[in-house]
């Protein structure tokens, strides 16, 4: 009994096996070669899979989904010959397992050499800011050939990035100064722009100024014109109206003689030809004031003379004697002036 049992042991292992490498799960999102004899017979897809056992062989199992693969820093010698050290990254996806099984030995080891010689032919032919400023060039150089490269290895590469480029540390330094040199700059010339429009609108405040207080200067002398010119019509007016005769303008004359003699500076006082006429009127008023017959008084004023003020300011003179002729042309009362007349002087001493 022993030995048949033992064979029904051996045959119960065997088959359990035989069981398992008949059934084959692939999970999602992968794949499976298989070879029979040696020999690729068929590739199994997610799921459920049969096989035959002991005859067939699953050589590869190969996820489908999109890899991320980050390559070491690179030297690259740049067109002006500076060495920079660039980081890659690939993101790549299997398309024909098949393909990346038999094609190619290592697929990941031969993008990261295809990543490399690439990368090195596009940066030799670029200078460093170039470098620096064209990362997109440079990744959609690299995707071009990559893609190209590894169509036939079932690999379609969807994107290259350049995670790094470090330039030598002396260049950074260069760069640094650079860049804080063209910082001070910038900040001198906005300074300079803004003082200058302060100074612009500063000005342009300062001329506004002064036009509208010119304007407000121009405004005020009209109106001041227009008062003194609408006056001096009605003083005008008032005299025509009232018929003023001679004797009270003469009156009005003296009272403004004293005006005439203010001021520290006036020490002498030159009184006009007109002044004997208005006290010629000024003295017939008063005779005829007084009860007179009317005679004006027979001292007359000498041609020049020195006349004294009185303690109020006033000239202490005698009136002329006579009346002057009146030209009476077109009916208006006027001195007539003597050219060869001299003014009378006056000394407030």
């Amino acid at each position: 009994m022993e030995p048949v049992l033992i064979v029904l042991v051996v045959l119960v292992v065997v088959a359990f096996i035989a069981l398992i490498k008949t059934i084959q799960v692939i999970p999602q999102a992968s794949a499976a070669i298989v070879e029979r004899f040696g020999r690729y017979t068929r590739t199994l897809n997610a799921g459920l899979n049969i096989v035959v056992p002991f005859i067939d062989t699953v050589r590869n199992r190969i996820d489908l989904r999109e890899q991320v693969v980050p390559f070491p820093p690179q030297p690259v010698i740049t067109q002006d010959n500076l060495v920079v050290n660039i980081d890659t990254v690939i993101y790549y996806q299997v398309t024909d397992p098949r393909a990346a099984t038999y094609e190619v030995a290592s697929y990941i080891q031969a993008i990261e050499q295809l990543t490399v010689t690439t990368l090195r032919n596009i940066i030799g032919s670029m200078d460093l800011e170039s470098t620096l400023t064209s990362r997109e060039v440079i990744n959609a150089g690299l995707r071009g050939v990559l893609d190209e490269a590894t169509g036939k290895w079932g690999i379609r590469v969807n994107r290259v990035e350049l995670k790094a480029i470090e330039p030598p540390t002396s260049i950074q330094d260069s760069m640094e100064k650079q860049m804080r040199a063209d910082r001070d700059k910038r900040a001198a010339i906005l300074t300079a722009e803004g003082s200058r429009q302060a100074a612009i609108l500063r000005a342009e405040g300062e001329k506004q100024a002064d036009v509208l207080r010119a304007e407000g200067e121009a405004q005020a002398a009209v109106l001041r014109a227009d008062g003194e010119a609408a006056a001096i019509r009605t003083v005008f007016e008032a005299i025509h109206d009232g018929d003023a005769d001679q004797k009270l303008l003469a009156y009005q004359y003296l009272q403004t003689l004293p005006e005439l003699a203010k001021g520290d500076s006036n020490k002498l006082w030159i009184i006009p030809s007109e002044v004997g006429d208005a006290l010629k009127g000024l003295g017939g008023a008063f005779t005829g004031l007084t009860g007179g017959n009317g005679a004006s008084p027979a001292a007359a004023a000498p041609a020049a003379t020195q006349v004294p003020l009185d303690p109020a300011g006033r000239p202490s003179v005698t009136p002329p004697a006579g009346p002057r002729p009146v030209d009476t042309e077109k009916g208006a009362a006027r001195p007539r002036v003597e050219p060869t007349r001299e003014y009378p002087t006056i000394d407030p001493e």
